[in-house]
């Protein structure tokens, strides 16, 4: 249904512009468009006054991604300046704000089968450009509006081309039609299978890196982005429901609440449904309202029903909802959000300015500087990238003198030397509520119905030690102070590379891709006066030599140009340890990996393995199907991994014969369920279940709010006790901090290694009710099992969480590279 304003003449330029209709050659909802036709409407309607278009990259399908930036014209001649003088504000800097309009930025299309938004922002583009009303034209003289029409073109041109391959000559809108349900993995995530509306602070996935460039160049005041749900659900908008962070201010609270009125005028005035301070909380980060929320912005999350609805489907309560129902409420709300950030614009202006102002003079929190040590130096390298890719200040090093802060390990206030290359985070600076959610030690929670994850500290997901500081604290320098890298001499008895990061791992993999044969020491050991600890690798020259040319040369250029550090021993006899001609270094395998895929397993899980390897390590993997286990050939696939998933009843007897000849299985979480109790397997779940019986009674209904409260753990951290001796440990310490989304946990392995397990007062920070932290009390989480030749290696919790939980990238590594 139209949007009613006043209609205007246009000018004759204007007017000669085509409607989407006219452009595209069809009635807008009546079909799905396809991204390059979308992206052809945007570079014709490119061309015309008071729009600008601007490229800022493609998706790893390579796809465009684009933006339009649509303004009066006065301000389209200033538009430079106005970017110039927001991200002044944004900076804490000074600004001169005559005439300065607010920037209002609409995102659509994040979840690739939520298709509605992006036909809808070629209408919200075009009634823009044409500008056929006087509120239109007063509304862009206070305002820039940036169009994002696509976040995620991979999973949307997913979705539309299995929709257009399944859908008839006209659509179905029986709820039961095939159109209605899409296949593995669907078209919500992009390439990867990652989720982009939780990426946004993580910036793991190409399209979010390439997106928040663009997004910190320009710092908007308002940001919406248009999402579709249920089809049975009516419209939501703002104000958001609780939890909501803390830091979030009374400013970006009431303001929600004044563009959820005039929202509800408009929807009123047409009797559509709609609901608000339900179900989307403002606590996880990452989100597309709650990122912007934390850089001073008004963020908010718009929700159409509408997935699984294709072009036309009848709900629940019996009425038929068409894409052309939802293109209309998502332009309805889109103008109405115009409407009102033009009306505050100067409010929204000035409360952006005090929003940075105050975070420089009086940062909120308990907490005014984190430290976080540098006892591993490739981890601390690559949280900096994090922190510098979202804009928050940080330096090394500070004043020698001993500091007491919140180590974040004991949980305990203690004493502490700040050292040359530890991180120091001073949260004077125009990011600090940014900074601070990200690194505070405990989120405070007042509702646990939220949406997501409850815990996300840094220092935990990087496996760091942290302080958090009362006091604000200044580093003095900005760049870490590199080691001197050691020179390898020519003739060693072997050269020897320590283990604790990825960047090792991808020294392994040019070492073997080389042809160089590499041993690892099982046990710590002393060479030349230096300490290596288990998990080192080591390259024997003597049996190297007669299996490669110019050996020296060639270890010599993959060291520089990775940049890791080397050593050479003279001799085969150790100081302490065991000598190089023992057992305790075996020559490690070359992995040849498979990943299983397919209906039933979770895509995203798939989507971090995938990513990991070929974004991460650039290691080759072969995805199969869950139906080609039984027919696995030793020689071509060596290691097989599960990702998180429902199997087969009888996965673990196609897998025997194949791991007994030396196969290695890695098993994410519920793939662990898939063979608990079942032979070759001697992975058992935990039995709490009687615990629970007797423990529970008789339930009230009036108390089941209370019950649900004790169930929930919708992501909380534990500590995990490691066995640092075990290869799967290496580099990683004696703790391992994991993000658990779920109660399991498993008996300790009778015929095996119990490598991680957790023990009494585990758990570290989030939401975790009474129940679960029963069930969690004692168990194992990570173990390793030896079958005949071969072995399986238990996860028990998902060490690749959405790519940013770092410190659970080595151990993944260590179960693929170390353990044969």
């Amino acid at each position: 249904m139209p949007f009613l304003f006043l209609i205007l003449v246009c000018n004759v330029a204007v007017a000669q512009l085509k409607s989407p209709d006219e452009f595209l050659g069809y009635e807008l909802g009546s079909r799905f468009t396809s991204h390059e036709r979308v992206l052809e409407y945007f570079r014709y309607l490119g061309k015309a006054e008071g729009v600008r278009l601007q490229s800022y990259g493609k998706s790893y399908e390579q796809r465009e991604l684009l933006v339009a930036i649509v303004s009066s014209r006065e301000n389209m001649e200033n538009l430079e300046q106005i970017r110039r003088s927001n991200l002044n504000l944004s900076k804490a800097k000074p600004s001169d704000l005559t005439k300065q309009p607010a920037i209002l930025w609409l995102s659509y299309n994040v979840h690739g089968n939520e298709a509605s938004s992006t036909e809808t922002a070629m209408k919200m583009l075009y009634e823009l450009v044409v500008r056929k009303t006087k509120n239109i034209q007063e509304w862009l003289k206070n305002t820039v509006v940036v169009i994002d029409p696509c976040l995620n073109p991979d999973g949307r041109e997913r979705y539309v081309n299995y929709f257009n391959e399944v859908s008839g000559s006209k659509p179905n809108a029986n709820p039961m039609a095939r159109e209605h349900f899409e296949p593995w993995p669907g078209g919500r995530y992009n390439h990867y299978y990652f989720d982009l509306n939780r990426d946004w602070a993580w910036q793991t996935q190409v399209e979010t890196k390439q997106r928040l460039k663009l997004y910190q160049d320009w710092m908007p005041e308002l940001h919406v982005d248009f999402h579709e749900q249920n089809y049975n659900e009516p419209y939501y908008f703002a104000p958001a429901a609780e939890p909501i962070h803390e830091d979030v201010s009374k400013w970006q609270r009431d303001f929600q609440v004044i563009v959820g009125k005039n929202n509800a005028k408009y929807f009123d005035e047409q009797g559509w449904k709609y609901f608000t301070k339900e179900r989307f909380d403002l606590l996880y980060p990452s989100y597309g309202d709650t990122y912007p929320l934390y850089n001073g912005s008004i963020g908010m999350t718009y929700e159409q029903g509408g997935i699984g609805a294709g072009l036309a489907v009848v709900t629940i309560d019996g009425d038929t909802l068409t894409l052309k129902d939802r293109i209309d409420h998502h332009y309805v709300s889109g103008m109405a959000t115009l409407e009102t950030v033009s009306k505050h614009a100067t409010k929204l202006v000035e409360e952006f300015r005090l929003y940075f102002q105050q975070a420089v003079e009086v940062p909120q929190g308990v907490y005014k500087t984190y430290v976080v040590k540098a006892q591993n130096v490739n981890r601390l390298k690559r949280l900096s990238k994090l922190l510098k890719d979202n804009g928050i200040s940080f330096a090394y090093g500070s004043v020698e003198k001993n500091w007491r802060g919140y180590n974040f390990e004991t949980k305990k206030t203690e004493n502490f030397k700040l050292e040359r290359n530890d991180l120091v985070l001073n949260l004077q600076q125009p990011k600090a509520v940014l900074a601070n959610v990200l690194f505070e030690p405990q989120t405070s929670i007042k509702d646990s119905n939220t949406y997501d994850i409850t815990a996300w500290a840094l220092p935990y997901a990087y496996g760091l030690k942290a302080y958090a500081l009362k006091e604000p604290v200044k580093g003095l320098f900005t760049e870490i102070a590199e080691e001197p890298k050691s020179e390898i001499g020519e003739k060693p008895y072997a050269w020897i590379f320590p283990w604790n990061s990825l960047e090792d791992a991808q020294l392994l993999i040019a070492l073997q891709k080389a042809g160089i044969k590499v041993r690892m020491a099982e046990e710590g050991f002393t060479s030349a006066g230096k300490v290596f600890p288990s998990g080192s690798i080591l390259i024997y020259r003597n049996e190297n030599e007669k299996l490669v040319r110019n050996l020296s040369a060639k270890i010599l250029a993959i060291q520089r140009e990775l940049g890791l550090s080397v050593y050479s021993s003279p001799s085969g006899y150790v100081e302490k340890g065991k000598d190089f001609g023992s057992t305790v270094y075996p020559v490690l395998s070359i992995p040849k990996v498979a990943v299983v895929s397919g209906m039933g397993i979770s895509s995203q899980s798939v989507g971090e393995i995938w990513h990991f390897f070929e974004q991460e390590l650039h290691y080759p993997i072969t995805m199969i199907a869950e139906h080609h286990l039984s027919v696995l050939d030793i020689n071509k696939i060596n290691v097989l991994i599960l990702p998180d998933g429902v199997y087969a009843d009888h996965t673990n007897e196609k897998l025997e014969d194949w791991i007994k000849l030396g196969g290695k299985v890695i098993l994410f979480e519920d793939a662990i369920a898939a063979v608990a109790g079942k032979k070759p397997f001697s992975v058992k779940l935990k039995d709490t279940l009687k615990e629970e019986e007797s423990q529970t009674g008789f339930r009230k209904y009036g108390e089941r709010k209370q019950e649900d409260m004790s169930n929930a753990i919708p992501g909380a951290i534990f500590k995990v006790e490691l066995d640092s001796s075990h290869p799967l440990s290496a580099g990683l310490g004696d703790y391992y901090y994991t993000l658990k989304t779920d109660d399991k946990i498993y008996d300790p392995l009778t015929k095996g290694w119990n490598v991680g397990v957790l023990k009494p007062n585990a758990y570290m920070a989030g939401i975790a009710g009474k129940s679960v932290l029963r069930k969690l009390d004692q168990g194992m989480l990570f173990g390793v099992q030896s079958i005949g030749k071969g072995v399986a290696v238990y996860l028990g919790s998902d060490i690749l969480f959405r790519s940013f939980w770092e410190n659970g990238k080595q151990m993944f590594a260590n179960a693929v590279f170390l353990i044969n």
